[in-house]
């Protein structure tokens, strides 16, 4: 009996040191997930906050901001009004505004329109630079022979000067003119008749490339018989 009795008390110690045990390192184990998250929430309390990228809505002003508002590109009636108020000058040498004829709109060859005016005047008479300006392009082609083209100071409006003889002495691209200076000589290169030498001189509004070639024709006559 007493050997039995020892065996029971045996294996209860057993058991209870078995509880204890497993007590303890339960404790420790709580102990150690309490400490890991007690140091994520310190960390992230100290984390900056995030700001939101500009043009981005702003949650803490309680209201979206309002997106960027470009310029509106102004009209062509605008344009037009502004190079009115320039004092253009007739680029033919000897012409009056009133020996001007307004052929902006009279068809050319394939139904196309004339988008120009020209100034009929003498084989040789000097043509001028109707404002100050720069020299972007000095060109030959089919039809309009040996021509210029000329940007304005702010590069919004081209001048074309069309069927020209011989340009000036020592003119080259990039040059920069001032108004009244010479460019070249009337003459009838390209498909220009022979028998009427004239300038086919045209503007147009350049677009945002400032393409040489290219643009929104606007008609020259009311803006040099004025």
């Amino acid at each position: 009996m007493r050997r039995i009795d020892r065996r029971r008390r045996e294996r209860l110690r057993r058991r209870v040191a078995n509880i204890g045990v497993s007590f303890a390192l339960g404790a420790l184990v709580a102990t150690l997930l309490t400490d890991r998250l007690q140091r994520q929430v310190t960390s992230r309390s100290r984390e900056p906050l995030s700001i939101a990228p500009t043009g981005e809505n702003d949650s803490s002003s309680g209201a979206p901001r309002a997106p960027a508002i470009e310029a509106a590109a102004p009209s062509m009636a605008e344009t037009i009004g502004a190079l009115g108020s320039r004092d253009l000058l007739i680029p033919v040498e000897g012409v009056t505004a009133k020996q001007l004829t307004d052929t902006f709109n009279d068809s050319r060859a394939v139904g196309r329109r004339h988008d120009a005016i020209d100034i009929m005047a003498p084989r040789g008479t000097e043509v001028h630079a109707v404002e100050d300006g720069t020299i972007a392009k000095l060109f030959t082609s089919k039809a309009g022979g040996l021509t210029i083209y000329q940007f304005d100071p702010t590069q919004t409006f081209s001048y074309y000067y069309a069927h020209l003889d011989h340009y000036a002495s020592g003119l080259a691209e990039h040059q920069p003119v001032k108004r009244g200076q010479l460019l070249g000589y009337v003459g009838s290169t390209g498909n220009a008749s022979e028998s009427a030498p004239h300038l086919h001189f045209a503007i147009a509004r350049l677009g945002t490339d400032r393409a040489w070639w290219k643009g929104d024709p606007i008609n020259p006559y009311p803006l040099l018989a004025k």
